[in-house]
């Protein structure tokens, strides 16, 4: 991956978190590591555990499609739900309280005014 690419999904990683804790999320960790690899977003809306993928792109690209969140496939979609699982695990005896658990995704588009910013609630 560029550098151009690693400094856009860090953006968006950034503007994303900086959005949920101005709604009143709590963010658990952000780049949270597991032995299998890395969750983008781990927060929680009121009670819902909540991981979430963030996919950034540039406006105007002819690379992917059209909109960055339909980037997120059923195989990343399990490899998503695989690290959850491996996070809770690890994280066992100091998880918060939840009720339920959910997976969002949200997708930012940079372009030359302000970001777009999708955000599918139980996206998958």
């Amino acid at each position: 991956m560029t550098a151009a690419r690693l400094d856009t999904g860090r953006r968006a990683e950034s503007l994303v978190a900086a959005r949920l804790a101005a709604a009143g999320w709590a963010l658990l960790e952000r780049n949270a590591r597991t032995r299998y690899g890395e969750l983008d977003v781990v927060a929680l809306d009121d009670l819902a555990l909540v991981f979430i993928e963030v996919k950034a792109a540039r406006a105007g690209s002819s690379l992917g499609p059209e909109r960055p969140v339909e980037s997120i496939g059923p195989r990343k979609q399990r490899q998503v739900r695989r690290l959850a699982t491996a996070w809770m695990a690890e994280r066992r005896g100091s998880l918060p309280r939840f009720e339920e658990i959910r997976f969002d995704a949200i997708g930012v588009t940079f372009g030359l005014g302000d970001p777009e910013v999708e955000h599918i609630r139980s996206a998958f």
